[in-house]
């Protein structure tokens, strides 16, 4: 079962509101999905990532669970869902990605997102030569690669990656594809693309259960041309929804997942893989047709101690975060966030937190994940909440007025 229905619309025919039905539940979109890697988001319980955070499902990785515990624990044990004692509607990604990760991104240390300054200047980017041995290489059958594990050998090819998402069980699972760097040249990316293509219609030929919806992968880097291209040969393939995948330059979260979203057929619901770890990112994928979104960095940030924040709120400087482990924080008996109600702002202080970090106890990841994956699924629910009712455009200026101000 798996059925994608429109309830609003934006007037610039991109953005919308609407609701993806799966088989374990119902996601109203658009929506952030927490990434749950080894079929656990860090730090939580399922029962927390439902209702402390209020996420409507969780997106686990394919590649991370093919290593461990292996398929077959979780097949025997009824599926991802009931492995993990999730009831909520589950994605996996392909693990393509990884290859990315592995491979070029471990030569080179380039990041998901390039962030820029407002004059142009790169202001994180890592392009230097790394001395990290390359642990995966691309060819056109697959992606061969060393575990992360115990260092075996694995070869993985498109019809692998969907056999192994089959017997994970998740109700939303995604083709194999390859993602590049952002700096990739031209030519090398057209490759990447082409390549994504065939891998995408080798998924699509391998059969699937009617209960999972399989998506299709878009890439083409900074490339318009590549990006149309792209969109429309992965969208002729009859997939049950899309993902837009690749590295992008942070000026790119606008122009480019607009001009995927314009060719990709209206009907089905896009998924913005590993993008929105900050607010401009998720409402600036909104405004431009971004149905879901996956990020890893909120759980990440928060369990490693840094917080969310309205940088409008008075003392914030600008800043969008804060470092909990500053010794301004020791005595300071204010919420993480005052204009937010998750259960951490709600029952907890800076103070507190702070000193749960300093003491390296196991509730200060706890506590600031909750506040931190809240801050994100709630920041989406309200643009939803803004679509159908029409306000989006009061709701993006006051979301965004701040970073444009201060050049963020």
């Amino acid at each position: 079962m798996f059925k994608f229905t429109i309830n609003a619309r934006l007037p610039n025919g991109r953005g919308r509101a609407g609701l993806i039905e799966t088989a374990n539940g119902i996601i109203e979109t658009p929506a952030f999905i927490p990434v749950a890697t080894k079929a656990t988001i860090k730090a939580l319980t399922p029962e927390q990532v439902r209702d402390d955070v209020g996420a409507a499902a969780i997106l686990a990785n394919t590649y991370h669970l093919y290593l461990q515990p292996g398929i077959e624990a979780i097949k025997q044990s009824g599926g991802l869902g009931k492995f993990m004692n999730w009831s909520g509607p589950t994605f996996t990604d392909s693990g393509g990605f990884q290859a990315f990760s592995l491979g070029f991104e471990k030569g080179r240390r380039v990041n998901k997102i390039k962030k820029v300054e407002s004059n142009g200047e790169i202001i994180e980017t890592d392009n230097e030569a790394s001395p990290h041995p390359l642990m995966a290489k691309v060819t056109d059958e697959g992606v061969s690669f060393r575990s992360v594990v115990d260092g075996s050998a694995h070869f993985f090819t498109p019809e692998k990656s969907i056999e192994i998402q089959q017997a994970i069980g998740a109700d939303i699972i995604f083709a194999f594809d390859e993602c590049l760097s952002p700096d990739e040249p031209y030519e090398r990316q057209k490759k990447a693309v082409e390549r994504t293509n065939r891998w995408a219609k080798r998924c699509r030929d391998v059969r699937h259960p009617e209960s999972q919806a399989l998506f299709g992968i878009v890439q083409g880097g900074r490339y318009e041309d590549l990006r149309k291209e792209s969109a429309r040969a992965i969208g002729a393939m009859n997939f049950e929804g899309f993902g837009i995948g690749g590295s992008f330059d942070k000026r790119d979260i606008g122009t480019a997942v607009g001009w995927v979203c314009d060719e990709l057929p209206e009907n089905k619901p896009r998924h913005l893989l590993g993008i929105g770890s900050e607010p401009q990112d998720l409402i600036l994928g909104i405004e431009n047709g971004v149905d879901t979104f996956d990020c890893v960095a909120p759980a990440r940030l928060g369990r490693n101690g840094t917080a969310y924040r309205n940088v409008t709120h008075p003392g914030a400087d600008g800043r969008s975060t804060l470092n909990l482990l500053n010794a301004v924080h020791s005595a300071d008996f204010s919420p993480l966030d005052p204009d937010c109600a998750c259960y951490t702002c709600r029952h907890y202080t800076r103070a507190y937190l702070s000193h749960l970090f300093r003491a390296k106890e196991m509730l200060a990841a706890t506590l600031t994940t909750i506040h931190n994956l809240y801050f994100v699924v709630n920041l989406v629910k309200e643009a939803r909440q803004a679509i159908l009712e029409g306000r989006f455009g009061e709701l993006k200026e006051k979301a965004l007025a701040p970073y444009i101000s201060l050049g963020l």
